[in-house]
């Protein structure tokens, strides 16, 4: 989505550019992701696994929104395509 997003408003030095540092940041952001389902299963899981579940759940989608609203959309790049730097395909319901 990070990528999609830079592409759509033009964002960054071109894809060559775009995709490394997207390569570079997915182990980061998936060791960032896996870290609090690995507590989550620690110290919920064993007694209840479906309030786990729920948590670790509701999480992701936390950490998915926050990392491409804080990394997709950058607010200070001036961006001439996407009206304050939000992609045409975001939906709308979703602040960013």
């Amino acid at each position: 989505m990070i990528g999609r997003a830079w592409a759509a408003c033009d964002i960054g030095g071109g894809a060559a550019a775009n995709g490394a540092t997207l390569l570079f940041l997915a182990p980061l952001t998936w060791i960032a992701a896996a870290l609090p389902w690995m507590a989550l299963h620690a110290t919920l899981g064993r007694r209840h696994p479906g309030a786990a579940l729920a948590v670790g759940l509701a999480l992701t989608l936390w950490f998915t929104w926050f990392l491409v609203t804080w990394l997709g959309l950058p607010d200070s790049y001036p961006a001439p395509v996407c009206p304050d730097n939000v992609p045409p395909w975001w939906p709308g319901f979703i602040p960013t």
